[in-house]
């Protein structure tokens, strides 16, 4: 059987050892420290970043200053593989909202290994279908539902790439997620909290019960999370036996010591 490496991207995790090997020289393990600007929009993408934790907004920032997210990514995807489809400057501005650590390369040495690796080509098709149904839906369910549904949504995909029920989020964030001033998310959350799908919430945290926010939640969060899933595991290989692992990135644990302690305050996106 051949051995699949230790990678906590699931893109990566996905490749053969094989073509893995045709990255992994180049790669240089980051922290992903809060609301750093990884790239900003209509601005050269001169790096390609693959999750291994934490959470990255897209956001799209409009020539009135008003900002919007359209996606968030994860350990199952990764940010500026729209390199791939000919465009070499990014359409959105991606900002970290939940720290984390990434593996980062260059465009350059990342498309020398596509041009080596079918399988390479697929994880990139795979990633490109995904991120484009997250778009579609998030168009979908701002056109369709009510803030609080999509409040409640937008936490749950949070949730779902960050460690625990306390979600490092700011009033200033979840505005952006939802396209709406600060008092309309002021008013959301009241009524999310009176509800019991939100426990708590300070200035920068927020605790949820995730079976009460799933119920206020509309279905979006359900099918975007299924048909992403289903795209992402056509590429998956089931999990190799105990002991078959091989740790490819040897200085991963190391790094984790290191990563940063939610809080941490980068560049912050424009309009903010």
């Amino acid at each position: 059987m051949e051995q699949r490496a230790r990678v906590g991207n699931r893109l990566l995790a996905a490749l053969p050892p094989a073509d893995l090997k045709f990255l992994v020289p180049h790669f240089r393990m980051v922290p992903l420290e809060r609301d750093t600007v990884l790239v900003r929009s209509g601005d050269p993408i001169e790096r390609i970043y693959f999750p291994l934790s934490g959470l990255i907004a897209l956001i799209m920032e409009m020539p009135s200053g008003q900002t919007v997210a359209t996606a968030v990514v994860g350990n199952e995807a990764a940010v500026g593989l729209l390199t791939t489809l000919a465009s070499s400057r990014s359409p959105m501005t991606a900002v970290v909202r939940v720290t984390g650590l990434a593996l980062k390369i260059s465009p350059t040495r990342f498309h020398a290994a596509l041009g080596r690796s079918i399988a390479l080509n697929g994880a990139v098709q795979t990633h490109n279908r995904a991120l484009m149904a997250q778009f579609q839906h998030v168009a979908a369910c701002n056109a369709l539902h009510s803030v609080e549904a999509r409040l409640a949504r937008w936490l749950l995909q949070v949730r779902d790439r960050a460690d625990g029920d306390v979600l490092p989020l700011t009033q200033e964030t979840l505005a952006e997620f939802l396209g709406v001033r600060r008092t309309t998310v002021t008013q959301v959350i009241s009524k999310l909290r009176d509800s019991g799908a939100i426990r708590s919430n300070g200035r920068s945290s927020i605790e949820i019960d995730r079976p009460r926010l799933e119920a206020a939640a509309c279905e979006c969060y359900q099918l975007m999370r299924r048909r992403i899933d289903r795209i992402i595991l056509m590429e998956e290989t089931d999990p190799p036996p105990p002991g078959a692992e091989v740790r490819l990135f040897a200085n991963a644990d190391e790094a984790r010591r290191h990563e940063p302690t939610q809080g941490t305050t980068g560049q912050r996106p424009r309009g903010h």
